[in-house]
């Protein structure tokens, strides 16, 4: 496999490995990037017994103690009751300053770690393993840590980057073939808002992406950390550009509260508000004709659904208004204005159910 990409932020910077070993290698990279004696190692109720033993063995070969954490699996468990609970194991593990949290799953598992490691003695190092492609490509880079409150997905959490990333490819293997295509609802997003020559060899290989082919799906990973890892130098806090990596977030974050997290996988929701926000955006001037229809014929190659479901559609533009991108009488919303380039709009709170169709 190819050597490891680096998110550049400075000395906070950090690699991203893209392997294929079974997680044999993760005790070594995080030996080379933290001094610990411990570590605690965080998992769910579905990867724990698929792959915690092998990140143990790792991590004890490499010289590590070990407390291991597991989660109730599932979207509608990341919330702060069962943060509460991390913490409180934490604690009573006990861990220290230096010893590094270490997320073995996919994007809830990695939010919820993340943020335990944040606020535990004020922040506590953090490793990203991720297990799942849409945490391969989008949450376990960059930073992000939260958990989902009654009022919106991710409301509460903590800007708390990881030291090291450790994407293994043969943990999709273990992974449903509808997780993995639910995956690529981010691996497009991000090809539609930076990257149009990347964006073409998605078309050219939707077939093997949709059979999961784990040598098609480690060269979508690398680009998207690529193409993430920029973003993410040149704006960290989402102060600016970094917004645009919500493409397609404030149709799909409200369609997931008004549904009831989990309802819809993360990335299949993300598909749906990649088309009717590209849908708007050419009806009102600032998208070249056609992109809508391109995106949807990519998904629906990738056998990924794109319609808005039968839903409340006054209850999901209430739930838009309490976007993150949200201001008091409007919300920033990244469109694409062509493949490969976005531009941020504001939409009024009166105007957002336009953007469902």
């Amino acid at each position: 496999m190819a050597g490891a990409l680096t998110v550049e932020l400075g000395d906070r910077g950090y690699p991203v490995h893209v392997v294929e070993d079974e997680l044999s290698g993760l005790g070594q990279a995080l030996r080379s990037v933290v001094k610990a004696e411990r570590v605690a190692l965080v998992t769910d109720s579905n990867v724990g017994p698929l792959w915690a033993e092998r990140a143990t063995a790792s991590l004890r070969g490499a010289g590590f103690g070990l407390s291991l954490h597991t989660l109730p699996a599932g979207e509608a468990n990341k919330n702060l009751a069962t943060w509460a609970t991390l913490v409180d194991e934490l604690l009573a593990a006990p861990v220290d300053r230096r010893t590094p949290v270490v997320a073995l799953g996919g994007g809830v598992v990695g939010d919820m770690a993340g943020f335990a490691a944040a606020a535990t003695l004020r922040g506590l190092p953090f490793v990203q393993v991720p297990t799942t492609l849409l945490a391969m490509v989008d949450s376990s880079v960059g930073g992000k840590t939260a958990v989902n409150h009654a009022a919106g997905k991710n409301l509460v959490g903590a800007f708390h980057q990881p030291k090291l990333v450790y994407a293994d490819m043969r943990t999709l293997r273990t992974l449903p073939t509808d997780e993995v295509r639910a995956g690529l609802g981010e691996v497009v997003k991000t090809a539609l808002l930076g990257d149009a020559a990347f964006f073409e060899r998605l078309e050219k290989s939707a077939g093997a992406l949709a059979g999961a082919d784990v040598g098609a799906l480690a060269d979508v990973v690398r680009n998207c950390v690529r193409i993430k890892a920029a973003v993410v130098a040149e704006d960290e806090r989402e102060a600016g550009v970094r917004a645009i990596l919500n493409l397609g977030h404030t149709v799909a974050h409200g369609l997931e509260r008004v549904l009831g997290y989990g309802a819809l996988r993360h990335g299949e929701a993300v598909a749906i508000g990649l088309v009717a926000e590209a849908r708007w955006a050419e009806a009102k001037g600032f998208c070249e004709a056609g992109v809508a229809d391109r995106v949807a014929q990519l998904f629906g190659e990738l056998g990924l659904a794109h319609e808005i479901p039968a839903v409340d559609r006054a209850a999901v533009a209430a739930a838009m208004r309490l976007d993150k991108k949200a201001r008091a009488t409007f919300v920033r919303v990244p469109v694409p204005t062509r493949v490969g380039e976005t531009v941020q709009v504001s939409v009024s709170n009166d105007e957002l159910h336009e953007l469902l169709g």
